[in-house]
């Protein structure tokens, strides 16, 4: 009878969630998984920006790029952040874009923002990476300060002291408790750290770490109330597509996933300056990254990578 329960609660937490998420085709025909099988392994597309995902102003890049890889067993994940300023070829758009190249984070201004942005998108990195997608999710990082709030606040651990060049505050290295503004200013940051871009990735993975670790903490599961506040504020942050795939049946397929489980990876990669303008290129062809991905050697590829793993 408890498991019963635990169950229709599931079940009904989900479906409010489910009526709060805007749901849209976000993934390009040819960067598409035909069938996802929630064993693993998993393939998800993340962008975020500091706009609203419905807001069709085509004028806005993708200020973060994630690919997220579940090995089969779905007791590890791999979140691959992908350098904004990555030089690559991005196809032809629906949005009357005829291709060429250029930075990734344009990809989904050429497409128009909103759905086609991130269609065009996700097709540019499946023609980089050889994978295609289990689903995607248009992320508002800066609807996540709400969250962070609801849990009343992250843990950050700052290493290099660096000024916000949005408010002028001083992060301080040291572990300090974050509320959502403070929290979605520092991982905003690049400019004057040792890493630039690289450091603002990880601070990033870092977040997204220490919101799972947070909502741990603070026993969500035993405060239905909370619980539902929470789940109603992602769902109003997102718009997902799961490929077909009823979202009570992902979450419950992913519920297990432990937050020490989350491990931060960087694509092999260095910055360059071709004709004036900086861009962040492949270091040889990313090393074997994408080729791990596709052939489901991620762990071994990242034992033998240390230098672009992080612990989160």
């Amino acid at each position: 009878m408890v498991a019963v329960a635990a169950v229709a609660g599931l079940r009904f937490l989900t479906d409010r969630y489910d009526r709060t998420v805007s749901r849209e085709q976000l993934l390009d025909p040819a960067a598409r998984q035909d069938d996802t099988d929630l064993g693993g392994p998993l393939n998800y597309l993340l962008v975020g920006s500091d706009r609203r995902p419905g807001d069709t102003n085509p004028a806005q890049r993708s200020d973060s790029i994630l690919i997220v890889h579940v090995p089969a067993g779905l007791r590890r994940a791999y979140l691959i952040s992908v350098p904004r300023d990555l030089l690559v070829d991005i196809p032809p758009g629906g949005n009357g874009y005829g291709g060429g190249q250029d930075k990734i984070n344009a990809a989904y201004e050429h497409g128009g923002g909103g759905q086609g942005g991130a269609r065009l998108l996700s097709a540019t990195l499946s023609r980089l990476t050889g994978l295609r997608f289990d689903g995607a999710a248009l992320v508002d990082f800066a609807g996540f300060r709400t969250v962070i709030d609801l849990l009343g606040g992250v843990r950050m651990c700052v290493d290099t002291e660096v000024r916000s060049i949005h408010t002028g505050a001083v992060f301080t290295p040291g572990c300090h408790q974050m509320d959502g503004r403070q929290a979605l200013d520092y991982v905003r940051q690049r400019y004057d750290l040792p890493g630039g871009d690289y450091d603002r990735q990880h601070h990033q993975q870092q977040l997204l770490r220490a919101m799972l670790d947070r909502a741990g903490q603070t026993n969500l599961r035993g405060n239905p109330v909370k619980l539902d506040q929470v789940l109603r504020a992602v769902g109003g942050s997102l718009t997902v597509d799961t490929n077909g795939v009823p979202l009570e049946e992902l979450l419950l397929a992913v519920r297990d996933l432990p937050a020490d489980g989350l491990v931060g990876v960087q694509v092999p990669s260095f910055p360059q300056t071709i004709d004036e303008v900086s861009y962040v290129v492949l270091d040889n062809g990313g090393n074997g990254l994408f080729t791990a991905l596709r052939d489901e050697r991620v762990a071994g590829w990242a034992a033998a990578n240390a230098r672009w793993i992080s612990t989160l």
